[in-house]
């Protein structure tokens, strides 16, 4: 892939997987810590110093001794016609629970219908079975415990995940559907897609999003049908009919290893372990073959040349060895382009405990998690996430007749999206003193479930601001010599998609936003 072809593309792209937010939680992408990162090796360094400040910060979910203003919650909630009563986990605020009837992935002409279209032509009818329909509110056994998620995992916190009440969440990834999908496994059709929306309380920047689509997709193989029993001969044997490709792939890890990617002792051999992953590897490198290709033709479409659009560096994927939760041994696909190695997918061979819980202990397979927004956003070249909810024609119209074309496989009307303004931006900082009985402003004893996290300060823009912020980015941190109370400073974009913001309204905004972090977790402005 060309420089000239891609160093445009937002710098955030990343796998936005299974569970795209922290690390081993599932498939993390890279982040974009300055939404104007202007090249993939920036958002590399930022990707790394988020880590590094996440982990040191003040917002650690289990600490304790703030005490936020308790929130009354409705008495109920109704979703996708459905009525479920709430109780003080409730955490959803209005705009997430609107963008609930949204379903962007099902949408005629919308660019993350139109990805999900043609990531599905890859793993076809009749042997993967879509599943699209999925009701987004599951329960805490479906999205955890099925998957084993341990209890402590920061994942279940309040921080992290939208609650209805303690047993009833928005699934935070397609996995939470994960159990009961297997237990339709059959011969006839022995893999399957399943695409959703799901739903994270997460940073603001350009490429997240507290709602995002996720593809997940499996395959499996059932012992008992397999000609003479050989499960690993029958997996090298429709490995065969797998679509060829030339493109280098660097994979110099082995198919398991005994403490960085260990083999299932006493569910499957070595040689049935090698084959499942080969088979998984050169499924997904199609895969991956595919998205570059459209979006090559996407580019070539909208004048780039086709000297520039094709190789000048020859398209190159490798595979890293990962952890996940629900599979093992466990990979990364990343891509390079633009002079950078990107995460694109998450994937491993799927614990055989999952499948033996879904009623299929005979079957045997891989499975993977992919973000429909990342790929979106490479194929069609669009830099802020926010753009998928737009409702402006503006958008919209540049995708229209795009679904019907590619149901019969025709990509020529494909192309990047062409930016239709860029509205001013209008920064607001917002500084305060974190409460001394915090853990995080500087109270190293007890610690609780309530502390400030910066996951609440994100929540609280998106709840004034909705899509008119662009991101929100920590600047300025203190811990005084004497009292230990932390200071915090956040500075916040304020930039419409759609129109000029007048300093007026951004004003009265910013100071909802500061009037809420008062009343809600009771700061000391500066």
């Amino acid at each position: 892939m060309t420089r000239a072809t891609l160093s445009r593309l937002p710098a955030c792209l990343g796998t936005g997987g299974w569970l795209a937010r922290a690390m081993p939680l599932a498939f993390r992408g890279s982040l974009n810590l300055g939404a104007r990162c202007s090249s993939v090796a920036t958002a590399i360094v930022a990707h790394q110093q988020y880590h590094a400040i996440r982990a040191r910060r003040l917002c650690s979910s289990s600490a304790g001794g703030v005490n936020p203003r308790p929130q009354a919650p409705p008495p109920s909630v109704t979703i996708d016609n459905q009525t479920y009563a709430t109780d003080s986990w409730f955490n959803i605020p209005p705009n997430v629970l609107s963008a609930t009837s949204r379903q962007l992935h099902l949408q005629q002409d919308h660019p993350v219908a139109i990805t999900r279209q043609i990531l599905e032509r890859v793993f076809p009818k009749p042997k993967f079975t879509t599943y699209n329909t999925h009701p987004p509110v599951v329960s805490t056994y479906q999205n955890f415990d099925s998957l084993g998620f341990p209890a402590d995992h920061p994942g279940r916190s309040k921080s992290d995940t939208y609650y209805i009440s303690r047993s009833t969440l928005l699934r935070t990834h397609t996995s939470a559907h994960q159990k009961q999908t297997f237990a339709f496994s059959n011969d006839a059709s022995p893999g399957y897609l399943i695409s959703a929306d799901v739903y994270r309380r997460d940073e603001i920047d350009r490429c997240h999003y507290p709602v995002f689509h996720q593809m997940e997709g499996a395959l499996t193989w059932d012992r008992r049908t397999v000609a003479g029993g050989d499960l690993a001969g029958a997996v090298w044997k429709d490995l065969e009919a797998l679509p060829k490709h030339d493109i280098h792939v660097g994979d110099s890890n082995p198919a398991f290893h005994p403490k960085r990617n260990p083999l299932q002792i006493g569910h499957h051999t070595p040689s049935e372990a090698e084959a499942v992953a080969a088979h998984l590897k050169k499924s997904l490198e199609a895969m991956a073959v595919e998205i570059i290709t459209r979006a090559r033709e996407a580019a070539v479409a909208s004048g780039i040349s086709p000297q520039d659009a094709e190789q000048e560096e020859p398209l190159r994927v490798r595979w890293v060895e990962a952890y996940f939760p629900f599979t093992t041994p466990s990979w990364e696909l990343e891509v390079f382009y633009g002079g950078d190695w990107l995460e694109v997918l998450g994937c491993g061979v799927v614990k055989q405990s999952l499948l033996v819980d879904a009623g299929t202990p005979c079957r045997v397979g891989w499975a993977f998690g992919i973000g429909l927004e990342r790929i979106a956003m490479l194929l069609f070249n669009i830099p802020d996430i926010r753009l998928f909810w737009s409702r402006d024609e503006r958008f919209l119209s540049q995708f229209a007749g795009l679904s019907a074309a590619v149901d019969k496989a025709d990509f020529s009307g494909l192309r990047r999206f062409q930016p239709f303004s860029r509205f001013p931006e209008c920064y607001k900082d917002v500084s305060f003193w974190l409460r001394s009985v915090s853990a995080a402003g500087g109270n190293t004893h007890g610690v609780g479930a309530d502390d400030f996290h910066e996951n609440d300060i994100m929540e609280i823009v998106r709840e004034v601001a909705g899509d008119d912020v662009e991101d929100v980015r920590l600047v300025d941190e203190f811990t005084h010599p004497r009292t230990g109370r932390k200071s915090l400073c956040y500075r916040v974009n304020y930039r419409s998609l759609e129109r000029t913001m007048t300093n007026e309204e951004v004003n009265a905004m910013h100071e909802r936003v500061r009037e809420k972090l008062v009343d809600r977790f009771r700061v000391e402005l500066r």
